[in-house]
């Protein structure tokens, strides 16, 4: 997932939205939905900038914000902040008026507000609160209240007890500080030790200040993170969930140290009482009898979003299985032989590779299968599918495999909210988009109406983090779900490929009273990032988890290792990384190379951890914690994508508005497409120099230290390259970065390529660039990886964000025999503002892929995984191996633009290749043969690899080496030569 772009200043709206959770409360047909007029505020008359209208809102919980224009590009959530949190909303029934400012992009309501609907105060250890109040206060109080209720009336707190506070002198200690950097400069407040600190927090707390006349200044509730992770540091040696007994006996543990009581509720039992531990930990013994049965927990526990005690009922954080829909846990041992397919306790894996001769194919579980007449009905889009060996779907996985291709990487398998589990209850779209014209609005019209029913997300929308997915399953209930996942497992190890999860710890489908909501239900307001006065952070998109507390990051290592060890999972993939902690991360590492064959049947230090490394929100540049972003990754052995080498081959970045702008594999200045937004002939020809120091800097693992001559002819290292105002180079260790050019966000590599080629090209042409962008990542040192079907041309009709666009913009022909360009303009909400780039290219028949196209695209990569694969060269295992072998030696302002000239020398050091001392690799990306002269070639032998002199390409095969040193290489073509 990317980061969002908002504007910081913008005109006047053409519509304002209230979006969120009530919007299909008030005749929107579902909630979140900017586009929905039914919910738009309009302009205040003599008021310009402020927009308002009045709804009839239900009594109940509710989260909202302002959109803008229709679309989710300009939001605004809690204190006006760009994309910012969600705004509670504790509706008493009645009409209510929202009131927005285009001035301070604020949106308010007119509810009334009891106190602690803002919690300013941040309770930091046993002793010691933190908060900024008005310089007026002088004099501080706790007030506590069993069962909520709180408010201020006439100046007054009423409701609720008091307890005086002091004030610590010199401020909050380091100690304090050092957990909490985003609270330096607010005041500490000293709480007495008589205090029964274990017992008020089961209830509401808020904090006071009053000043010299004794009169309040301020209020406002607490926020409690801190103490509970001081209180009850032991939980995090817990056990919690179900475990099983030697016998068969399941006993029940559940973290709530605020709740006031807990019973578990079995079907079939009733309801059976739970007794809390010191370390606030609720347990219960159960019955051998219960294997099987469903089961849920009662929590009666005050939640600041409502101001009162309530009676939650949830499912289990820790579940592993869960009746369809997810509306129950279910009593599972996941060491029970009945989950287990035949052979998997013998499962034998393919091989792990060192990190850096990883490379990854990334793909989603329903786009596998769901559209493939070659797989069995009932197993389309299910984990089943992947047990069909004669599918075209997994003839293809075997090829990439043979090829070298080491890791399936599958987007979200846990279990997520927003697809129904029962296929049955899965809408479709009721046309005949196959019929209709490549061009028109009509494929995404008939696809919105079921967008938010059909059985298609992408799944980044976490429930339960440690369940399967019930939707990919032939049968959601229960302990099916596992077996089958664990079938899946064993075909995809079968076809040569080791499986890498796509893990979403950073947030979660709900927080608060929302009926979806799990944590934030059993301790609420522990296990969500919260803004400064108390608002769920939403940066991520959802609710945003705070995995800097003690237990959130337990639940997720905890969770990490389940799925190693007892389903052999062999990877993971950390969506938005950056939002967790580098520390985090670490314990993952930890965790998992603490898992042996012997005693876990899991090599754990053979897996591979790799994650999205962005730096934004309310955590960027380390304002919580130090973050697993890029640079600050360096020296962990955990690898991040590079977003430099994508956008120099691509061109632009993923929010450009003109998707014209061009790069070294898209023509920038060697193949121009005359848009004006890609500047004059030389600033084209500057800004393509510097892409290939970005690309060189890739190629070589993107180290920060690696040096080599750039475009002005000084000696650079990586670091000192630029990467918009960005060291381009960060790594210290080639296995710290992954290198690609396509994945699920964004548009697919060939419809990148067809908005910024000249639409002229001929489609022989755009294969060659499609296969040349492709050999950047398989060439490169480091991790590599490439979107599924993008061998094979995949397109998505253009979609830059395809998760809920269904399965008729998603869909991969494996046969290779039919493209999925020109599907139609996609989905309105995160394309429309291009579709004029749009239907001139759709509707072009030329620009549309045949079979034999797809094949040489095809053929064409997979011959650089298998070039990859036959030197070491090209999986170096350090910085210093790489300096020593990796040269780039023709740079400086007089290089060719557009050529890239890459040697592997295997003639100093260890003997690492028994075939070959010297490789060269030449990418020529422009439309004309090149002929480049190489220093200290002359004299030696070189000939074409015999991967390409043996292959399917005739160009390449034209690709000349000749004793005086040069090599000459056709247009848009990499030649690989050995010697």
């Amino acid at each position: 997932m990317a980061a969002p772009a908002f504007a910081d200043h913008t005109p006047l709206p053409s519509q304002v939205t209230l979006v969120g959770s009530l919007q299909s409360e008030l005749g929107c047909p579902g909630d979140w939905q900017p586009e929905c007029g039914a919910t738009a505020l309009a302009p205040v008359a003599g008021s310009p900038g402020l927009f308002r209208a009045s709804f009839a809102v239900p009594a109940g919980a509710w989260e909202y914000k302002v959109a803008l224009n229709g679309s989710w590009d300009e939001n605004y959530g809690a204190g006006g902040a760009p994309g910012g949190a969600n705004i509670p909303l504790a509706a008493p029934g009645g009409v209510l008026t929202f009131t927005y400012d285009h001035a301070t992009h604020r949106i308010v309501d007119d509810a009334p507000r009891a106190l602690g609907a803002e919690s300013a105060a941040h309770w930091v250890s046993r002793g010691l609160i933190a908060w900024q109040p008005p310089a007026s206060a002088v004099r501080f109080a706790l007030y506590t209240a069993p069962s909520g209720g709180m408010s201020v009336v006439d100046g007054t707190v009423v409701g609720g007890s008091a307890h005086p506070l002091g004030v610590r002198g010199a401020g909050l200690p380091s100690s304090v500080l050092s957990s909490f950097p985003h609270l330096a400069g607010f005041r500490a407040l000293t709480v007495p030790s008589s205090l029964p600190v274990a017992e008020v927090l089961t209830g509401q707390v808020a904090v006071a200040g009053f000043d010299a006349s004794g009169a309040l200044v301020d209020a406002t509730g607490v926020q409690i993170p801190g103490v509970l992770d001081d209180l009850y540091a032991g939980a995090s040696r817990r056990s919690l969930g179900v475990s099983w007994s030697g016998r068969g006996v399941p006993s029940f543990a559940l973290w709530a140290p605020t709740a006031q009581s807990v019973s578990l509720e079995v079907d079939g039992v009733g309801s059976v009482a739970m007794r809390r531990d010191r370390d606030g930990v609720w347990t219960a013994a159960g019955s051998a009898s219960w294997r099987g049965a469903s089961y849920v927990y009662s929590v009666r526990v005050f939640a600041p979003t409502t101001g009162r005690v309530e009676t939650n009922t949830v499912t289990d954080p820790y579940s592993v299985a869960l009746t369809a829909d997810s509306s129950r846990s279910v009593l599972v041992s996941l060491s029970d032989p009945a989950l287990a397919p035949a052979g998997w306790s013998r499962l034998r894996k393919p091989g792990a590779p060192a990190f850096t001769a990883a490379h990854v194919y990334e793909l989603q579980v329903r786009d596998f299968s769901v559209g493939d007449p070659t797989v069995p009905a009932a197993h389309r889009g299910t984990y089943a599918a992947f047990t069909d060996r004669s599918s075209d779907g997994m003839r293809h996985l075997r090829s990439l495999a043979s090829a070298g291709v080491s890791h399936l990487h599958l987007l979200p398998v846990f279990d997520f909210a927003t697809v129904p589990e029962r296929r049955a209850d899965q809408a479709v779209p009721g046309c005949d988009l196959a019929s209709l014209p490549p061009a028109s609005e009509e494929q995404q019209a008939c696809v919105e109406p079921v967008r938010a029913t059909d059985g298609f997300n992408w799944g980044y929308d976490p429930w339960h983090y440690t369940t399967p997915e019930g939707s990919y399953a032939i049968s959601p209930d229960g302990g099916a779900r596992t077996r089958e996942f664990r079938s899946m497992v064993a075909g995809i190890n079968d076809a040569g490929l080791r499986v890498v999860m796509d893990v979403v710890y950073n947030h979660t489908t709900a927080s608060g009273q929302a009926p979806k909501s799990v944590l934030d239900r059993i301790v609420p307001g522990y296990y969500h990032r919260l803004t400064l006065t108390g608002q769920v952070e939403t940066s991520t998109c959802c609710a945003n988890t705070a995995t800097e507390h003690r237990m959130m990051e337990k639940l997720m290592v905890d969770s990490v290792v389940t799925w190693a060890r007892d389903y052999k999972v062999d990877g993971f993939r950390f969506d938005l990384m950056g939002h967790h902690s580098k520390a985090n991360m670490l314990a993952v590492r930890k965790a998992l190379d603490a898992l042996t064959p012997a005693r876990d049947g899991v090599d754990g230090k053979s897996i591979l951890l790799y994650g999205e490394g962005w730096n934004f929100g309310e955590v960027a540049n380390d304002a919580r914690f130090v973050q697993a972003t890029q640079a600050n990754m360096a020296g962990t052995g955990i690898a991040t994508f590079s977003d430099r080498l994508r956008d120099a081959v691509r061109g632009g970045g993923p929010f450009d508005a003109n998707p014209h702008l061009q790069g070294f594999g898209s023509g920038l200045f060697t193949d121009p497409n005359g848009d004006p937004v890609n500047g004059s002939p030389s600033e084209q020809q500057a800004r393509l120099l510097l892409q290939q120091d970005q690309i060189k800097v890739g190629l070589a693992g993107n180290l920060r230290d690696y040096r080599f001559q750039s475009r002005t002819g000084a000696v650079v290292s990586g670091a000192e390259v630029d990467y918009n105002g960005q060291p381009a180079g960060y790594a210290a260790s080639p296995a710290e970065t992954v290198t690609y050019v396509d994945a699920h966000d964004n548009e697919t590599l060939f419809d990148n390529l067809q908005y910024k080629l000249p639409q002229s090209l001929p489609m022989t042409d755009r294969v060659r660039m499609n296969t040349l962008s492709l050999a950047t990542t398989a060439l490169s040192q480091g991790v590599g990886f490439w979107h599924a079907g993008t061998d094979l041309l995949r397109s998505k009709s253009l979609d830059r964000n395809s998760y809920d666009s269904g399965d008729w913009f998603n869909r991969v022909d494996w046969s290779g025999q039919s493209s999925t360009w020109g599907s139609g303009l996609p989905p309105r909400g995160d394309n429309e503002s291009k579709w004029s780039y749009m239907r001139p290219l759709l509707a072009d028949p030329a620009l549309k892929p045949g079979p034999a196209d797809m094949a040489s695209a095809a053929a064409g990569a997979a011959s650089f995984v298998r070039i990859a694969g036959s030197s070491p060269l090209f999986a170096l295992p350090s910085a210093t191996e790489i300096q020593r072998r990796v040269a780039f030696p023709i740079g400086g302002p007089s290089q060719t633009p557009g050529v890239i000239v890459m040697t592997l020398d295997d003639t100093t050091g260890k003997d690492l290749d028994r075939r070959w001392e010297r490789i060269v690799v030449v990418f020529n990306a422009t439309p004309t043969a090149t002929t480049q002269t190489l220093p200290g070639t002359a004299g030696r032998t070189y000939s074409l690899h015999p991967i390409q002199a043996s292959g399917s390409d005739a160009v390449v095969k034209t690709a000349r080496h000749t004793g005086g040193g040069t090599f000459t290489v056709p247009a848009r073509t990499v030649a690989v030569f050995v010697s």
